[in-house]
């Protein structure tokens, strides 16, 4: 077993986010997990993403404040425990329109190598 201190997660860059912290909680530096790694996202008021999309599948956990995640036009609040799930190539965007911070666990799967 491996155990990750939120007090050690190390920050890391997301491309096209803005006003936002990643901390890696699991994978890649954080701990040596094979299939997928874990971020949570810290996203100011007015934070988020730009449209993009990626070729692998992922899951938002959504744990405090309120985050919308727009796909093909519709818009979804998410809220506490709320999650949603993303396919391969699906585009979205990620937008904090609430005036608290809103914090969400990514969970995504490694490149096939």
């Amino acid at each position: 077993m491996q155990i990750a201190r939120l007090a050690d997660a190390r920050p890391y860059e997301a491309a096209g986010h803005f006003n936002m912290c990643g901390l890696r909680l699991q994978g890649h530096e954080a701990t040596n997990t094979d299939a997928f790694w874990v971020g949570l996202s810290h996203f100011l008021p007015g934070g988020g993403a730009e449209e993009s999309s990626s070729p692998l599948e992922r899951v938002y956990v959504v744990l405090s404040g309120e985050v919308c995640v727009t796909v093909d036009g519709k818009e979804t609040l998410l809220k506490p425990m709320d999650s949603c799930h993303l396919a391969g190539g699906e585009r979205r965007t990620i937008m904090n329109r609430g005036n608290l911070p809103a914090s969400m666990l990514v969970i995504m799967p490694y490149p096939e190598k």
